[in-house]
């Protein structure tokens, strides 16, 4: 639990220190803005500040808690820890009052709570061989190619290198993903043949 609640104030406080750095609008970014240091900020952003990576935090809480009870509760407290790093180093990075924030942390930290209790529960769900595995492991590369397609990075109308960047990146690591999964399952099944 511990390691889950590290894992998401981590999480968050990097997710709004990147989006942070990446903006000429704020403080910390407009000393950069031009620089190869903005660029690999705005890509860091671009992936970060994504919905698929926060699920992916849960997963990966959940797959290293173990049971899915535990799994469960560390994928909710990840999301949780990371909501409240995010709205505070927010609050810190662009000089404004926490209390400022309060509305949404609460929306999002009870989002965090109801998501992040399944999805937790789906990453301590991968540890078991067979098509429920492989469909657990499938669920952040599947999420994150359906949010690229519905939803992608894109803040604004022009492409630029860094949201090509990005996609790309997000892509890759999908059908990577992905492709672990099947050939976990599909290795798990012939070692049973097999044996």
């Amino acid at each position: 639990m511990v390691g889950g609640l590290a894992a998401g104030v981590g999480f968050g406080a990097a997710t709004s220190l990147v989006n942070a750095l990446s903006s000429p609008y704020v403080g910390f970014g407009a000393p950069l803005t031009g620089t190869v240091w903005a660029s690999a900020a705005k890509v860091l952003s671009l992936l970060m500040d994504a919905g698929w990576a926060w699920a992916a935090l849960a997963v990966a809480m959940g797959w290293l808690a173990g049971t899915r009870a535990r799994g469960a509760s560390a994928g909710a407290l990840a999301l949780i820890a990371a909501t409240g790093a995010y709205y505070v180093t927010d609050a810190f990075t662009r000089e404004e009052p926490l209390a400022s924030y309060a509305t949404e942390t609460v929306m999002w930290c009870t989002a965090g709570l109801l998501f992040g209790l399944v999805l937790g529960a789906v990453g301590a769900t991968i540890r078991r061989p067979g098509l429920v595995g492989m469909l657990a492991a499938l669920t952040v590369p599947v999420g994150a190619a359906v949010q690229m397609v519905v939803l992608p990075p894109r803040p604004h109308l022009t492409l630029t290198p860094a949201i090509v960047l990005a996609e790309v990146i997000v892509w890759t690591a999908s059908v990577l993903g992905a492709g672990w999964a099947v050939y976990r399952f599909w290795a798990g099944r012939r070692a049973v043949e097999a044996g």
